[in-house]
């Protein structure tokens, strides 16, 4: 399969959301040369975690569409003019990226940790904690 995106602006929109505005869709060159008739699926804005499983472009490429997303994206991003595209496909490929833990300075030691508790701010690590529910007994 000889994949490519094809990448379109819908002009005759009247709100023009970014998400909708510019479809990305995932075509095969090896079928056909020409748009509609090698189309496989619409490129779906989040993959991953997010990412509807049931989704035809989850289906078709299981566990390796995130790669192949971000390898059609690099790709798209080389080979297009248009400054909205370009900056449509870098948001993308950000959101591709991930996100890095959160980390948070305990009060009692000073080491950062990785909060567990996400209602309210957990300021004091497990180990405090644990310790201090130690010395109460």
């Amino acid at each position: 399969m000889n994949l490519r995106l094809y990448v379109s602006k819908r002009g005759d929109m009247r709100d023009h959301s970014q998400s909708h505005y510019i479809r990305f869709a995932v075509v095969d060159l090896d079928r056909s040369q020409d748009y509609p008739s090698n189309f496989v699926c619409m490129l779906p804005q989040q993959i991953g975690g997010k990412c509807n499983l049931s989704s035809v472009f989850a289906k078709a490429f299981g566990n390796n569409g995130l790669e192949l997303t971000k390898r059609l994206l690099t790709m798209a991003l080389k080979a297009e003019g248009d400054s909205e595209i370009k900056a449509e496909i870098e948001k993308r490929l950000k959101l591709l990226e991930p996100k890095p833990a959160v980390q948070v300075k305990c009060r009692v030691c000073g080491n950062f940790f990785e909060p567990k508790r996400r209602g309210f701010k957990q300021k004091i690590c497990q180990e405090c904690i644990r310790k201090k529910a130690i010395s109460q007994e």
